[in-house]
């Protein structure tokens, strides 16, 4: 099954009457990651049917508060509702005092681990690995420290020949070495290649998250080829000076990176207030890019 993208919120600071701030869930194998989490993400969850405790890795891109103000609410709704299994945290390294404070001087009960990964807002660096995933971040331009996400399935196993299979009469017990990349090897001794017992995997899939940042191009090498791309999108282009200013990018230049990134499909959010109907900012990045959505609250992707 492919990852799995749901748009918890859309908005830039300011929430609207049908949009909340910046949050998704990306569903990929037995995995479900939250990446930023705005006030009014529990209330998408449930109605996507969600459960909170489901969700064992939350990255936040960086310290305003429409991209964090939701999660220590979710923190102790996952413990009142009797989470055990440790919550992984990928933010900035405040955050974490910042979580400590408010569990301390809350008296909140917290009956599990939760383990933090600093995020390094200078660097591109590794972060982390699953039998589900592969975890990197990279660093944005932004008004303050902000990092966005490249997150790829992990290795795949090969598919079986069934044909080859059946005409080398391979029994089912060596069918699992076999997925990985073994030969076989018959009880005469007779040795069948790999390759000619299975077929390609799946190609494996990737999504980048770009959060809030200025018109960056250094940021192409970081998300080139990727299956799917969210970059933000605040402002319409006649607004660019705005934008720049407040360190935010236009509809048009994130058509103009999808495209020098070569990515599969563009996906805009964190839009301004000011919008209430999307639809033009949807065509100013059509007009860079083609192969572009809104990241509309309530809407599933697969990637």
């Amino acid at each position: 099954m492919n990852p799995e993208l749901y748009i918890l919120g859309s908005s830039s600071a300011n929430p609207t009457r049908e949009r909340n701030p910046t949050s998704q869930i990306l569903k990929i194998g037995s995995e479900k990651i939250m990446i930023d989490c705005g006030e009014g993400a529990q209330m998408r969850l449930m109605q996507f049917g969600i459960r909170q405790t489901g969700i064992d890795y939350i990255c936040i891109s960086h310290l305003h508060g429409d991209h964090y103000f939701g999660l220590i609410g979710l923190i102790s709704t996952m413990s009142l509702m009797g989470r055990k299994q440790m919550l992984h945290i990928i933010a900035p390294a405040p955050l974490k005092n910042i979580i400590d404070l408010q569990i301390l001087h809350g008296i909140m009960h917290i009956h599990f681990e939760i383990k933090f990964h600093p995020t390094n807002p200078n660097v591109p660096e590794f972060i982390l690995k699953t039998q589900s995933f592969e975890l990197s971040s990279f660093p944005l331009k932004h008004r303050i420290h902000c990092t966005g996400f490249l997150i790829k399935e992990g290795k795949k196993e090969r598919h079986l020949n069934m044909q080859a299979i059946d005409k080398h009469e391979v029994p089912v017990a060596f069918y699992k070495s076999i997925k990985t990349g073994k030969n076989y090897i018959a009880e005469n001794g007779t040795e069948v290649l790999n390759k000619e017992l299975t077929l390609d995997p799946t190609p494996i899939r990737s999504y980048a998250y770009c959060s809030d940042t200025i018109f960056d191009p250094t940021i192409v090498p970081y998300i080139k080829d990727v299956n799917l791309l969210y970059h933000e999108t605040t402002y319409l282009h006649n607004l660019a000076q705005k934008a720049a200013e407040r360190f935010h990018s236009t509809a048009k230049e994130a058509g103009i990176i999808a495209k020098m990134a070569n990515v599969g499909k563009l996906l805009i959010g964190h839009f301004s207030s000011r919008y209430d109907n999307l639809q033009p900012l949807l065509e100013e990045a059509r007009v860079e890019f083609t192969p572009t959505e809104l990241a509309i609250e309530g809407l599933k992707i697969e990637i």
